[in-house]
């Protein structure tokens, strides 16, 4: 196909509804804007109807807790703990949560920054999904991880819109399931999985 994206039976084009947007946030660097996904209501619920079948289809357990990053990822971890009548956790950006939390740093593929998340939100052994938009280096993600992990919550996988695959994001999260819509090879053409 002239898009790169590989058709199935009742799967749609997920990238109709991703823009890209070049040199943001800074020169060099291609984003993948979702906000049309968003905004298109049908769309974003097909689209967080097909990942939250991904998950379950995969026989792991079944999130207690969907927990996102911030800011994209609340959208995405919102939608899916709706599936499953389980609980949203936020890693927020440093300084927003008003009470004891736990920090972690990373390094993101142009800067760097932290996550944290109260100390008290995941009774121990539960299972948690991480998810956010994308799926570039995986600091994020991996951050996030150790998040959980540290808080002690056992992570059942990763849920995420979009993975950029040349970045290595995925090999950065070792054994544990990574569930997502659509993957970026190196040349810039997107293979629809979901």
């Amino acid at each position: 196909m002239e898009s790169g994206v590989r058709e199935r039976a009742n799967v749609p084009d997920w990238t109709r509804w991703v823009r890209d947007v070049q040199d943001y946030p800074q020169p060099g660097i291609l984003f993948r804007d979702l906000t049309p996904l968003w905004a298109d209501g049908a769309a974003w619920a097909r689209a967080a109807d097909t990942l939250a079948a991904q998950v379950m289809a995969d026989g792991g357990p079944r999130p207690a807790f969907v927990l996102g990053i911030e800011a994209r990822g609340f959208l995405i971890a919102q939608a899916l703990a709706d599936r499953w009548q389980a609980g949203v956790l936020l890693a927020r950006k440093p300084g927003k949560l008003p009470r004891a939390s736990y920090r972690q740093n990373y390094a993101l593929e142009y800067g760097e920054a932290g996550l944290e998340l109260h100390e008290d939100p995941i009774p121990e052994g539960a299972p948690v999904l991480i998810a956010d938009d994308v799926l570039a280096t995986g600091g994020t993600a991996q951050a996030a991880l150790e998040l959980v992990e540290n808080l002690r919550g056992h992570v059942v996988g990763f849920a995420f819109l979009l993975e950029i695959a040349s970045l290595g994001g995925r090999e950065r999260l070792g054994e544990l399931p990574v569930f997502t819509l659509v993957r970026y090879g190196a040349d810039g053409k997107a293979e629809t999985l979901g």
